[in-house]
């Protein structure tokens, strides 16, 4: 009787339409529908990040530069002039007015450039403070609003 049942289940299971591996269209046009809807709502977040990142790298960059600057300072009574600029920081000045204690080595071993490539910005005397330390953003002009906007030290 055991080989009977057998028999039989072997013969109900071979009867059974089989159904080839794989999924079909409307699966995977549900999955295609899913992924879209997620990229939708999740890439407008993600694409706002990198500007994001680039102003926060660039106050962090003011910050230290605003540093560096004070260390001068202390040093020498004095910030940079103008036209010493932020290089005053990396390599002795040359022109007037001469430091007077200026560091071996330098408060910086090289100046940074912004997020987006350019130079920063030094004013002394400054506009907004005693001294400003500034990137002209995205597009390197004066002014600008969002990712072209400026971001200085009076910002911090």
């Amino acid at each position: 009787m055991h080989y009977r049942v057998d028999s039989l289940r072997s013969k109900f299971i071979a009867a059974l339409p089989r159904r080839a591996g794989g999924f079909t269209l409307i699966e995977i046009m549900v999955v295609v529908i899913i992924i879209g809807v997620l990229a939708a709502l999740v890439v407008p977040k993600i694409m706002a990040r990198p500007d994001e990142a680039r102003a926060i790298a660039a106050k962090q960059d003011i910050a230290t530069l605003l540093q560096a600057l004070k260390l001068y300072r202390l040093d020498n009574m004095r910030y940079p002039s103008g036209e010493q600029g932020l290089m005053a920081l990396v390599e002795k000045p040359t022109g007037a007015p001469m430091p007077s204690n200026w560091k071996s080595g330098g408060y910086l071993e090289r100046l940074p450039k912004d997020p987006w490539g350019s130079t920063y910005q030094y004013l002394n005397p400054g506009i907004h403070g005693e001294i400003d330390v500034f990137s002209l953003g995205g597009d390197g002009k004066p002014g600008g609003e969002g990712v072209d906007a400026d971001i200085g030290s009076w910002m911090l």
